[in-house]
């Protein structure tokens, strides 16, 4: 009896997982925060300082990589479940998966810590 060792489709299926959870914690601080608009601007005006914060950016960034690898993920898997023999290649689905990743990310991460770093 061998035992299951692992591999890309292990780390994608539990990217995925993370990357959803992360997605849903997101959901429910916006949540959160669009509410407090029911105990006046004044207030939701005042907490949005919070966001500005060079923490919250990072954490924005870390939001975009979760989206876009969700998205990406479940695209290679709508394609493994409706090609047939897609199966076969999940290993260079998942390769050209972390490419294009890489490709949509890294930009938008540079665009989006430059005013952070810049501060420093």
């Amino acid at each position: 009896m061998s035992l299951y060792r692992g591999g890309s489709g292990m780390v994608s299926y539990y990217l995925h997982r993370l990357t959803g959870v992360g997605v849903l914690l997101f959901l429910w601080l916006h949540i959160v925060d669009i509410t407090l608009i029911g105990w006046g601007p004044k207030l939701f005006n005042e907490l949005l300082f919070l966001y500005r914060h060079p923490f919250f950016r990072v954490l924005e960034v870390g939001l975009v990589a979760a989206v876009l690898y969700h998205a990406l993920n479940g695209i290679r898997i709508l394609v493994i479940d409706f090609w047939e023999g897609a199966t076969e290649y999940h290993r260079q689905l998942f390769y050209a998966e972390l490419i294009l990743f890489a490709l949509g990310f890294l930009p938008a991460a540079y665009l989006m810590l430059k005013p952070v770093v810049g501060r420093f």
